[in-house]
């Protein structure tokens, strides 16, 4: 098990899960998926990383991998080859329970169409959904929706947006701005400044109460 600060593996190294500490930072786990808005995951992890006091880990889809530079997210990041390198036998931990043990908030920016329809309907088949499916609903989830004008219009957008509320799961809303396809219309992911503040608002609620036994 790796200490809460430890990075990425070197190549050929089997990943290892996040340890649990208790160090009384706030844990902060930034789901990305494969929407353009997953370009801003950096500016997330780096603005995370300046409130007092939070640790920060990411789980990323393969989609997602398309739109950001590994190499500018000052975390570790979890993907779906971590998942089945860590597991090897029955005593070996599994990773997205892991995560979500670790985890004291779970932010989803951007949260795509396609991954919105999987949470909607239950469907776990990446660590990421995985994640989420056995996410403790004590604790915050925040998704942060990021697609094109005419998905967001989709009747069945706004069904699985009720649902995903209606789990306990907070939404931060999407705006209105001209979208990199270059259609202008609402879809775009909230600006980063509004989702730290978001969680900071979580962050400062944690503090005004003892810590959860684990």
């Amino acid at each position: 098990i790796l200490p809460a600060n430890d990075q990425s593996p070197a190549p050929g190294r089997r990943a290892c899960a996040p340890s649990l500490n208790s160090s009384g930072s706030f844990r902060v786990l930034v789901g990305v998926t494969g929407s353009v808005a997953a370009l801003k995951l950096p500016a997330v992890v780096d603005q995370l990383l300046q409130l007092p006091g939070v640790d920060v880990r990411v789980v990323t889809t393969e989609h997602a991998k398309h739109f950001y530079n590994h190499a500018e997210v000052a975390v570790k990041i979890y993907s779906d080859k971590d998942e089945w390198e860590l597991w090897k036998q029955r005593t070996d931990p599994v990773l997205h329970i892991e995560l979500r043990r670790w985890a004291d908030l779970l932010v989803i920016a951007p949260l795509d169409a396609n991954t919105l329809g999987k949470i909607s309907n239950g469907i776990c088949d990446n660590l990421l959904t995985c994640v989420v499916r056995a996410w403790d609903t004590s604790r915050p989830l925040l998704f942060c929706p990021a697609m094109n004008t005419a998905m967001w219009l989709h009747p069945i957008t706004a069904q699985q947006i009720s649902r995903l509320k209606e789990f306990g799961y907070m939404e931060v809303p999407c705006i209105s701005k001209k979208l990199v396809c270059g259609d202008e219309g609402k879809g775009a992911m909230a600006e980063v400044s509004t989702i730290i503040s978001v969680v900071e608002q979580h962050l400062h609620k944690s503090k005004e109460k003892p810590e959860e036994s684990r």
